[in-house]
């Protein structure tokens, strides 16, 4: 017998203005296939530390460990995440079951017009200052402009656009896929839209991940007509090389895959040891997805 649903679906949040507009997102879906929903705003440890950068704050999950907490303890019944601050395994007791449509994936340059140099690459001086507290996007940059100094840099999408605004920085770095889905203008900016295959995001950047508990059943089968399957199936392999290398939020790694028209995966993976350390770049194809992540990661040991 089917366990019935609650009349009102409570879904759990961070706070920020992202995290709250992919709740509401969450929350229109689902009252589009019949169900109310509520949102609960949990503040998470990586809220609070803002003092550290990514690489310098102890475990997995700091982003998400609160939400996945109060899910266990059915304070929440559902929640929303940013797919790629989830660490790639998830709490006994709890799963993914849907993940959303996948927003621009890449990696966004934004520089103070002050600041730009138009016949620079990049468009910085010898020696700018970047601020980013991400160890996979210093990497990168480095990669292309080891003269560039890295900073670290904190706060939610608004704030960090101030700091570039107050002239701290010449120019950061965040994810276009927040910028889009806020619809923030950035006329004032000039701003470098990288190619993903080039500039290698995280592993599931722009996808959204819906997590309940496993015994939830019926709320697990609603949820998979908010599912799309052509996403989990790149995303799937991207945070399998992920799980294969052992990293989380720390670890220097960008992983992208894409399906093509004819049905053929293509997987792209930068990754150094540190921040400041060399890149290791590998791009590899196959027909199918079986074992893809095994093969990639058995290329970067060949690099």
């Amino acid at each position: 017998m089917r366990k019935k649903l609650k009349s009102v679906i409570k879904i759990g949040t961070r706070g920020s203005k992202l995290a709250l507009w992919q709740a509401r997102y969450l929350k229109e879906a689902l009252e589009e296939i019949g169900l109310n929903a509520s949102i609960n705003i949990i503040k998470t440890r990586g809220d609070e530390i803002q003092h550290l950068s990514f690489d310098k704050i102890e475990g997995k999950g700091f982003f998400t460990k609160e939400i996945e907490d109060a899910l266990l303890r059915k304070e929440v019944d559902l929640a929303v995440h940013s797919m790629k601050d989830l660490p790639t395994t998830s709490p006994p007791g709890l799963t993914i079951t849907a993940v959303s449509y996948r927003e621009d994936p890449a990696d966004w340059l934004i520089i103070r017009k002050d600041d730009l140099q138009a016949d620079k690459f990049l468009g910085l001086a010898t020696g700018a200052v970047v601020g980013t507290s991400s160890a996979r996007r210093k990497a990168q940059l480095l990669h292309f402009r080891a003269d560039l100094e890295m900073r670290d840099i904190r706060g939610n999408v608004p704030t960090r656009l101030d700091k570039l605004r107050q002239g701290g920085f010449a120019a950061i770095m965040l994810a276009g896929a927040g910028i889009s889905r806020l619809g923030i203008d950035l006329d004032e900016f000039s701003v470098i839209k990288f190619d993903p295959r080039e500039f290698v995001p995280a592993p599931a950047q722009g996808v959204l991940a819906f997590q309940v508990r496993e015994e939830d059943k019926e709320l697990r089968r609603k949820l998979l007509r908010l599912h799309h399957k052509g996403v989990a199936d790149c995303t799937n392999v991207e945070r399998k090389v992920l799980q294969l290398m052992e990293g989380g939020c720390q670890m220097p790694i960008g992983v992208y895959c894409e399906k093509d028209p004819i049905g053929n995966y293509h997987v792209w993976v930068a990754l150094a040891a540190h921040a400041s350390a060399p890149l290791k770049m590998v791009t590899l194809s196959s027909s199918t997805r079986y074992e893809l992540a095994e093969q990639t990661v058995a290329a970067l040991k060949t690099v």
